[in-house]
């Protein structure tokens, strides 16, 4: 059985990001934001999915 990468917290995506944990919560409510799956009554965050979120979104250069 192979072990996975351990999975991120809403802390830990929020400190990825760089933004308030706040601002993970709004989002996930809007359906936007790097997708979460619930584990008992918290949420959790596969890094390898946060990660390809994060290079997908369009960095607003022009």
């Amino acid at each position: 059985m192979q072990i996975r990468e351990r999975l991120w917290t809403v802390q830990d995506v929020a400190e990825f990001l760089g933004v308030p944990v706040g601002t993970l919560y709004d989002w996930r409510c809007k359906g936007y934001g790097p997708k979460a799956k619930k584990v008992g009554r918290y949420l959790r965050y596969e890094a390898e999915v946060v990660r390809q979120w994060f290079a997908e979104l369009d960095d607003g250069a022009a």
